[in-house]
C-alpha cells in the first residue's frame, strides 16, 4: 500500500465528501493512510464502522487510520478509544485542505472535532472527478434545522446551510468536461436548499439554473428529498425539463398520521398522496422510492398496515426499509419501544411488498424502447434508475438505446438497436 484509500460507508453526501478527502490526501502526501468516512443514521451503522476499523487493522497492519464522518463527528471519545485508530476528525475539518497537510507532519494532534453546530456556512469542495464512476455526485447543501426525533443526524451535520449556486454550477461543469453525464445533487436536506442564500433561491431554481447553463448535462438526479417541501419551480422543472431524471427519493418515513407526529415529521399521510399524485400528473413516466421506517416506538399493526396502504396509495416502486432501532440520545430512544420480532416481520412485509412493487415495473417495461445510460460494460441505468444488463458491452458514460426484452424480478434485460 502506498497511496491514501477511502473506505466510504453511509450517504451520497459522504461519497462525494470522500472524494474531497482523497483528493486532499493524496496532495498531502499521506501515503500508506486509510481514512474511514462513517455514518450514524443507526446505531448499526456506528457498530459497522467500528467493525470496518477492526477489519482494516487487520488486513492492514501498518497503515495510518483515520476516522471521520459522522459517527467520529458525534462520538469522538468513542472512537479515540480504540487502539485500531490513529486519528479521528470532525465532519467540518475532514473537507480542509488544512487538515490533511498537519496530519503529514509528525506528532500531529490525534483527535480534531470542533463544534459543528456553530458552523454556519458550507465551502464549495471542486473536485476534479469520481476516479472510474461515470456518475458523479455533488454537494448542494449540509446540515440540518429539523428534530426528526428518530435522527442524530443534525448532531453530526451541524445546521442547514446552502453552496451558492455559481459554484455548484462551476463544480457541475468542470464533472461534465472530464467526462461525468451524469449528476447526483446530493446533500443532507436538499429541499431546504437556498433558505439562506440572497435572491429567493431555492431546490427548484437552481436545477433550472444548472440545465440552463450546462447544457451539455445529459443527465441530472436529486438525492432523497423532503415532498412537503418542494418548490413550485422544481414541479416546473419535473414537467418540463427531459434532462431531470423521473425518479424521485421521498423522505416518507411512515403511512400513518399519529406515528408521523411522533416523529415530528412535516407532512401527513395524504401531503404524500397528493404529491405523488401531482408529480404523475406533471410527469407520467416518473418513479418513486421512499425511506420507510417499520416498528417506530408506539406502532400498532393498524398504524404499520396505514403504512402498507401508503405504498399502493402512492405507487412506490422502490423501497429502502428501515427496521427502527433506537439512537441514544434522540427522543425516539424514550419512547415505548415495539417489540423486535414485530420490528423484524413488519420490515421483511414491507421488503416483500417492495419486491413485489419492483416487479410489476419491470414487467411493464417489456417491449418498451429504454435510454440506458452505461456504468459499466453492458450495464447501467434508465432514467428510472431501473438497473438493466444489455446484449452487449459499450463504453462506461455511454447512453444507448434497446429493447427491454424480459426481467428477473429485480433488473431488465435489454437488446440494443442493431
Amino acid at each position: 500500500m502506498a497511496k491514501p484509500e477511502l473506505i466510504t460507508l453511509g450517504c451520497r453526501l459522504n461519497t462525494f465528501e470522500s472524494q474531497v478527502m482523497l483528493e486532499h490526501a493524496q496532495k498531502a502526501g499521506l501515503d500508506d493512510t486509510v481514512i474511514i468516512n462513517t455514518c450514524a443514521v443507526t446505531s448499526e451503522a456506528v457498530r459497522r464502522a467500528e467493525q470496518t476499523i477492526r477489519r482494516t487493522r487487520r488486513q492492514m497492519p501498518n497503515a495510518r487510520i483515520i476516522v471521520t464522518g459522522c459517527a467520529a463527528q458525534i462520538e469522538p471519545e468513542r472512537f479515540s478509544r480504540l487502539e485500531d485508530v490513529d486519528h479521528v476528525i470532525g465532519n467540518e475539518e475532514k473537507t480542509k485542505a488544512e487538515t490533511f497537510l498537519n496530519l503529514a507532519v509528525p506528532q500531529s494532534q490525534r483527535v480534531l472535532v470542533n463544534d459543528i453546530m456553530s458552523v454556519t456556512q458550507t465551502a464549495s469542495h471542486m473536485i476534479s472527478g469520481f476516479g472510474s464512476r461515470i456518475r458523479a455526485y455533488v454537494q448542494i447543501q449540509n446540515g440540518c434545522d429539523h428534530r426528526c426525533t428518530f435522527c442524530i443526524i443534525p448532531f453530526g451535520r451541524g445546521p442547514s446551510r446552502s453552496v451558492p449556486a455559481g459554484e455548484v454550477v462551476s463544480q457541475i461543469r468542470k464533472l461534465v468536461e472530464n467526462g461525468h453525464l451524469e449528476i447526483v445533487l446530493t446533500g443532507v436536506d436538499i429541499t431546504s436548499y437556498g433558505h439562506d442564500l440572497p435572491g429567493a433561491m431555492s431546490l427548484g431554481r437552481l436545477v433550472q439554473h444548472i440545465l440552463k447553463h450546462v447544457p451539455e448535462l445529459k443527465r441530472l438526479r436529486l438525492s432523497s428529498i423532503d415532498q412537503v417541501e418542494v418548490d413550485k419551480a422544481l414541479l416546473d422543472a419535473i414537467a418540463n425539463e427531459d434532462r431531470l431524471m423521473p425518479h424521485l427519493h421521498l423522505s416518507m418515513q411512515s403511512g400513518d398520521d399519529l406515528i408521523l407526529k411522533r416523529m415530528k415529521r412535516r407532512h401527513s399521510r395524504s401531503d404524500a398522496i397528493s404529491f405523488c399524485q401531482q408529480a404523475r400528473k406533471l410527469r407520467p413516466d416518473i418513479v418513486f422510492g421512499a425511506d420507510l421506517i417499520a416498528g417506530f416506538p408506539t406502532e400498532t399493526n393498524e398504524m404499520f398496515k396505514n403504512t402498507l396502504k401508503l405504498v399502493e396509495s402512492c405507487n412506490l416502486t422502490y423501497l429502502h426499509v428501515f427496521p427502527f432501532s433506537p439512537r441514544p440520545d434522540t427522543p425516539a430512544a424514550r419512547m415505548p419501544q415495539v417489540n423486535g420480532k414485530d420490528i423484524k416481520s413488519r420490515a421483511a412485509r414491507l421488503r416483500s411488498i417492495g419486491n413485489e412493487k419492483l416487479r410489476t415495473h419491470l414487467n411493464k417495461q417489456i417491449g418498451k424502447t429504454i435510454s440506458v445510460f452505461i456504468e459499466k460494460e453492458e450495464k447501467g441505468r434508465t432514467p428510472q434508475f431501473t438497473f438493466v444488463r444489455l446484449d452487449r458491452q459499450f463504453p462506461p458514460g455511454t447512453i444507448v438505446r434497446a429493447t427491454a426484452t424480459h426481467n428477473d424480478g429485480q433488473q431488465l434485460y435489454g437488446e440494443v438497436f442493431a
